[in-house]
C-alpha cells in the first residue's frame, strides 16, 4: 500500500480534471498557505503543489484529509455539483433511527462538513464503547444526566452541561441514571451514518 508521499502520477487515463483547480482553489479559499495545508494534511508541500498542478492524483485518504481540512466535502473537492439543501429541519420530518439500543434524529442536512443529531441513550445501552476516530464532538445534555469518559478522566454532567473535545481522544458515553440521557449531539466527521455514530464492540465497563 503506497503511502501520500508515493502515489503514482496520474496517467492520461487517470487524471480528473477538476481535482487540480478545486484543490488549489479551495486552499486559497480557506486562507491556507500550500505549507500550512500540506503540514495539517501530514503531506509535503511539493507533494501538495504536485497534486495541485495534476501531475499527481489524489488518494481517497489525501482527499478526506484535505476536505476537512478546507472545510468542505470531497464532492466539491471533485467538482462535483451538489444539490441545494434545505437550511431547516422540522420536527415533523425528524424520523428516529434507533441502533444499539440509541435513538437518534436527524436535526441538520446530510452530507455536510459536520452533522448535528438529537440522540437519547437509554440506561446500560452501549456504555462500554470507546470510540476513537478524527474530528470533533460537542454535545449538550438535554435531559438526565450522562457519563462521558475523556481518555482516564470520567465526567459526569447534567443538563445544560455541554462539552467539546478531539475525537481523536478515546470516548464514551452513558447514560447515569434509569430514565436514561437525552442529548444534542454534533460531530465533524465526514462520512458517518448515524447507525454508526458511537457504536462499535463491547470492550468493558465503565468506571
Amino acid at each position: 500500500m503506497s503511502s501520500p508521499e508515493t502515489e503514482p502520477p496520474a496517467g492520461p487515463d487517470e487524471v480528473l480534471p477538476a481535482v487540480a483547480p478545486q484543490l488549489r482553489a479551495l486552499r486559497r479559499r480557506a486562507a491556507l498557505t500550500l505549507e500550512a495545508a500540506a503540514r495539517t494534511a501530514g503531506l509535503s508541500p511539493a507533494h501538495l503543489s504536485r497534486l495541485e498542478t495534476g501531475q499527481r492524483q489524489p488518494s481517497l485518504p489525501v482527499l478526506l484529509s484535505l476536505a476537512r481540512i478546507y472545510g468542505t466535502t470531497v464532492s466539491e473537492l471533485l467538482g462535483e455539483t451538489v444539490a441545494e439543501r434545505d437550511a431547516v429541519v422540522r420536527a415533523a420530518d425528524m424520523e428516529p433511527t434507533v441502533a444499539g439500543g440509541w435513538t437518534y434524529w436527524q436535526a441538520g442536512a446530510s452530507a455536510r462538513g459536520m452533522q448535528a443529531l438529537r440522540v437519547r441513550v437509554p440506561h446500560g445501552s452501549q456504555g462500554d464503547i470507546v470510540r476513537v476516530h478524527p474530528g470533533e464532538e460537542w454535545l449538550y445534555v438535554l435531559a438526565g444526566r450522562l457519563r462521558l469518559r475523556l481518555g482516564d478522566t470520567t465526567h459526569r454532567l447534567g443538563p445544560g452541561d455541554s462539552a467539546h473535545f478531539d475525537s481523536l481522544t478515546p470516548h464514551r458515553i452513558a447514560a447515569q441514571d434509569a430514565d436514561g440521557v437525552e442529548l444534542l449531539f454534533v460531530h465533524t466527521l465526514l462520512q458517518s451514518p448515524t447507525a454508526t455514530l458511537c457504536l462499535g464492540p463491547l470492550i468493558g465497563d465503565m468506571p
